[in-house]
């Protein structure tokens, strides 16, 4: 039988959230991009069609490490709208910005800047979360029906938390990984992403507890994980690959949304197969327990009336 690590790995899952409030706290939180802090966009007439990596390459050149927000525009594509966080000297910048530009483009022209607002605002945020707890909602009432209340609950936990946990590494690595209007696509992708192994584990479980439904809640789920296990593995690497793909040979703005949904998956394969199940199994052992304790009280009491009825007769004087 598969050993049961459920309780170290919540122990793992509560110690890293409990670092990632540490940091928040502390003043080390999420690294909030521009999408949410707002910034300045300048723009451009490069003079000739360009490449967003070599204006990336050019900022980093004097010194922005942060992730800027390139677009292209104009009839021949030939404009460029970068978009940056506040800095502290814009026109300094500036300036050092279109010396390193000339280099390549020695056609370019300024053309405006301007300072923009956050495009992740307050209802925005707000509607994400509305959108994770209907999922929650709608996904434990489908889950319900389909296998019991007790699976609905475990999905819904494991849910939540994936993406607690994938928030807690972001604010962990917050040094490496910048929140944009991406994190929130992340998240709501990983919400519906992560229920994938969960649902194949409580079919497994499903079907294990017609076959073994005398063994305890926990041994049918240690069972479901070892039998399930390949495909959960398989379901999950082949995703893996896909997405690594797209970080090593994507932009900028694909890499953060790729490595956001690369911690969603770890974490939805770790809580799929090292949780979710024994939640379920501990909700259902006990409410398997309850309905045998009730059983027995319902016996018992039983016994007493008919113990209490045939005393009464005996007692009573024959009419006869």
């Amino acid at each position: 039988m598969r050993k049961n690590n459920s309780k170290l790995c919540l122990m793992i899952s509560a110690a890293i959230i409990l670092v990632a409030l540490v940091l928040s706290f502390t003043g080390h939180g999420m690294n909030i991009g521009i999408d949410f802090s707002g910034g300045i966009l300048f723009r451009y007439q490069m003079g000739q069609q360009f490449e967003s990596a070599d204006i990336e390459a050019a900022l980093s050149g004097i010194g922005y490490t942060d992730t800027p927000q390139i677009a292209k525009s104009g009839d021949n594509q030939t404009e460029a709208q970068i978009r940056i966080r506040d800095v502290e000297n814009p026109d300094d910048f500036r300036a050092s910005l279109e010396e390193a530009l000339g280099e390549k483009y020695p056609g370019i022209r300024f053309l405006a800047v301007d300072r923009v607002g956050a495009v992740a605002g307050h209802d925005l945020v707000l509607n994400a979360l509305w959108s994770v707890l209907i999922a929650a909602l709608l996904m434990l009432i489908y889950i319900a029906i389909r296998f019991d209340f007790f699976s609905g609950m475990a999905a819904v936990f494991g849910i939540l938390h994936d993406i607690i946990l994938m928030c807690s590494v972001v604010v962990i690595f917050s040094a490496f990984i910048q929140v944009n209007s991406t994190f929130i696509a992340a998240c709501l992708t990983i919400v519906g992403y992560s229920i994938n192994n969960t649902i194949v584990l409580f079919d497994r479980i499903r079907e294990n507890l017609k076959k073994h439904g005398t063994e305890s809640r926990e041994a049918i789920t240690a069972i479901s994980v070892k039998e399930s296990w390949g495909r959960m593995v398989g379901t999950t690497v082949t995703t893996l690959i896909a997405i690594v793909t797209l970080y090593v040979l994507g932009v900028p703005s694909t890499k953060e949304f790729a490595l956001q949904i690369i911690i969603g998956i770890l974490a939805g394969f770790y809580s799929s197969t090292q949780i979710n199940g024994y939640v379920w199994a501990y909700f259902a052992e006990r409410g398997r327990n309850w309905k045998i304790a009730n059983r027995q009280a319902s016996i018992q009491s039983s016994k007493k009336r008919a113990v209490k009825t045939v005393n009464s007769v005996k007692k009573s004087p024959n009419k006869a």
